[in-house]
């Protein structure tokens, strides 16, 4: 760790975004698409890794990536996932980013804390894949 300071204020996003009271299955959901999405490799295998040791089904790990064409996820799953690719896609879009239409969706699922941590967990996703393609971090990299 180059900079340990660093660590304390992670640690302290973390907590957070844990008393939010969203479920760890959704968020390790999130977390693999949003590491799908930017191409991180050591995120999708721990991930990966996270939801098989929770117990999650096979099938729908396996389709994270494909949730639109797959049986497999909630409603609030779905909106959960829309939300992470709004946000992980801010670049790609050409008008509003998080559309009123899909944060009444989000709204629907969870309440003001859960949607806080959701948002806090998406970006502090996009951090660390960008920081592991930065240093081009392997898959299977325990931290």
């Amino acid at each position: 760790m180059v900079l340990p300071d660093a660590m304390k204020g992670i640690g302290s996003l973390t907590k957070g975004i844990a008393s939010g009271g969203v479920g760890n299955e959704i968020m390790e959901i999130v977390g693999l698409r949003a590491s799908q999405i930017n191409g991180c490799g050591p995120c999708v295998f721990s991930h990966v890794r996270n939801l098989r040791k929770a117990g999650v089904d096979e099938d729908k790990i396996a389709t994270v990536a494909v949730w639109r064409h797959a049986p497999y996820f909630s409603d609030a799953e779905i909106a959960a996932l829309k939300l992470t690719e709004a946000v992980t896609r801010l670049a790609d879009r050409s008008d509003e980013p998080v559309s009123d239409e899909l944060w009444d969706e989000v709204s629907k699922h969870f309440d003001e804390k859960q949607r806080a941590a959701l948002i806090l967990m998406i970006s502090m996703l996009n951090f660390f894949n960008r920081i592991n393609a930065t240093i081009q971090e392997p898959a299977g990299t325990q931290w």
